[in-house]
């Protein structure tokens, strides 16, 4: 299934997966034969604990080579006027106005305003021009959005 990323995400998940292939694997390799030199595995806790760590690592690391595959790049620089992946939008709700950069899930940070393509909010201002006015039903009731830029 596609992904998609920004080439500044793309290349985050690179980093995260070659630091995991050569430092991570390396110090768990290392941890399991310090717990393997203990003797005796059946009662041995931090064996268990490091087999544990170390399934949860080649977990990450099959999803991290998924994603990098299924990676669909969107340009940093959107040639039209309507809110795609990659487009930073301005928004304002009442006296409020806040900026959002539109992302994929695997790239969604709302603390850094980073919101997903599939996300309530993401899904109302894709393709939407500048001036409209969005709708999106929160937990709190419907809350109504001004488009104010998009770059």
């Amino acid at each position: 299934m596609e992904k998609y990323l920004t080439q500044e995400g793309l290349e985050k998940l690179k980093k995260e997966l070659v630091y995991l292939k050569e430092t991570k694997r390396t110090e768990i390799a290392e941890r399991l034969e310090k717990c393997i030199s203990f003797g005796d595995l059946a009662e041995n806790s931090e064996y268990h604990e490091t087999k544990e760590a170390q399934g949860f690592l080649e977990g990450r690391i099959l999803e991290l080579e998924d994603l990098i595959k299924n990676a669909v790049i969107v340009p940093e620089e959107i040639k039209n006027h309507f809110a795609q992946v990659g487009s930073t939008v301005l928004v304002k709700a009442g006296d409020t106005t806040q900026e959002f950069k539109i992302v994929g899930a695997e790239e969604a940070n709302p603390i850094e305003g980073k919101i997903s393509i599939d996300s309530p909010l993401g899904k109302a201002l894709i393709n939407q021009p500048k001036g409209v006015i969005i709708e999106i039903n929160a937990p709190s009731g419907k809350m109504h959005y001004k488009i104010v830029k998009i770059e």
